[in-house]
């Protein structure tokens, strides 16, 4: 089964088109790298919980959204692989991770991030 990459991010409401710009930039690297898709999702209808919710787990302030977002491998061995490459590329000083030209519209240290092996899948 795929292996996937989970991403949620808080994001300004003012940099919507910002971040879909940044996402149609960036995103093809991923696809590059063996991925199989790659999805970004704007926050639309997010609850607030008592005591958790998407907003709380990354500290999102009142002008920001929070997005989701996943990509999708092959297997575990090719996002292994992917992300190897993606280091290797950044260190060399390729452009793409330049962020003078490229500006990353989002605080990405309050990120959350992980992977997730795929247990059982409807189609």
């Amino acid at each position: 089964m795929s292996y996937i990459d989970g991403f949620l991010l808080a994001v300004p409401k003012a940099n919507r088109e910002k971040f879909i710009e940044f996402a149609a930039f960036i995103d093809p690297l991923f696809l590059e790298l063996g991925a199989t898709r790659v999805v970004e999702c704007w926050g639309d209808e997010l609850p607030e919980g008592k005591l958790t919710d998407f907003y709380k787990a990354v500290n999102a302030k009142e002008d920001e959204t929070v997005t989701l977002a996943w990509v999708e491998w092959p297997d575990k061995e090719t996002r292994a692989q992917g992300q190897k490459r993606m280091h290797e590329l950044a260190q060399s000083g390729d452009d793409r991770f330049d962020e003078d030209k490229h500006p990353v519209p989002f605080d990405g240290v309050r990120m959350v991030t992980g992977g997730f092996s795929m247990v059982f899948e409807v189609e």
